[in-house]
């Protein structure tokens, strides 16, 4: 038997034994189950993820706009100051 190969020195054949041993006991029924849970948890944390960005570029957005009113005020009232 051929030793350190596969991952961290497990060999295929002891992966495929774990794998055997893990459907035996869960079935391929809780398996799947599983398995679209974590998909869908996945797929709820990239929309929670994307709306959060959105959320930062609106406000960052926002404030990009606020400052542009700021300076365009100052401007303005120098501009009686001066007059």
């Amino acid at each position: 038997m051929l030793y350190g190969f596969g991952l961290a020195g497990i060999s295929p054949l002891s992966i495929f034994l774990i794998l055997v041993i893990v459907v035996v006991i869960f079935g391929t029924k809780r398996l799947r189950n599983a398995g679209g849970d974590l998909g869908s948890a996945v797929k709820n944390f990239k929309d929670s993820m994307r709306s959060g960005e959105q959320e930062v570029n609106a406000k960052k957005e926002a404030i990009d706009s606020a400052k542009d009113d700021v300076i365009e005020t100052t401007a303005k009232v120098k501009d009686t100051t001066n007059s």
